[in-house]
């Protein structure tokens, strides 16, 4: 949900700006992933943390490119960069680091696409609304994966998203 508070929060500035973009850094996991509205909240079943991320990167790219068809005027984008050595990759996935340390990527390796796709003239050429890796388009689905959602889903994850955010605003101060 922080991610739709704080982009739908900036959507009335952007909307006034000539070259407006919008980059959320995403993850490969959501790959294995299909959208799931049903427990937006992780309250049913045995929670695995892993799994809960790769979800949210997965809702994150389908935030993306909801976005991109709403919002004309303002260019998104959502990336991941690459297994890149990291303090919290180091941290939140020792077993992983141990085995890939010596093929990971450098943090600047890792933070490449997201720099080219904030101030490179060559990636507003592309559609809104893609997922890239080394400044590519790639796509959001593995072969024979079934990770397609209904646009229903989608769609739904955008009125949820709303709710789940009027509650958040409703408590605020101020």
């Amino acid at each position: 949900v922080g991610t739709y508070i704080l982009t739908t929060a900036l959507l009335p500035l952007l909307e006034k700006e000539a070259d407006a973009r919008v980059i959320t850094v995403s993850s490969g996991g959501m790959l294995v992933q299909k959208l799931n509205i049903s427990d937006l909240q992780s309250g049913n079943g045995t929670f695995d943390g892993t799994m809960v991320y790769a979800q949210n990167k997965r809702q994150q790219v389908v935030l993306t490119e909801q976005w991109a068809k709403a919002h004309r005027n303002i260019h998104f984008s959502v990336m991941h960069p690459g297994w890149a050595d990291t303090p919290a990759v180091r941290s939140s996935m020792p077993d992983f680091y141990q085995k890939m340390k010596n093929t990971l990527r450098t943090e600047t390796q890792g933070a490449d696409t997201v720099v080219w796709l904030a101030v490179s003239s060559e990636a507003t050429k592309l559609p809104s609304g893609l997922f890239f890796q080394d400044r590519q388009p790639v796509p959001t689905h593995l072969p024979l994966a079934s990770t397609h959602s209904p646009p229903e889903d989608e769609e739904k994850l955008m009125e949820v998203l709303e709710e789940f955010s009027q509650k958040f605003k409703s408590t605020s101060p101020g």
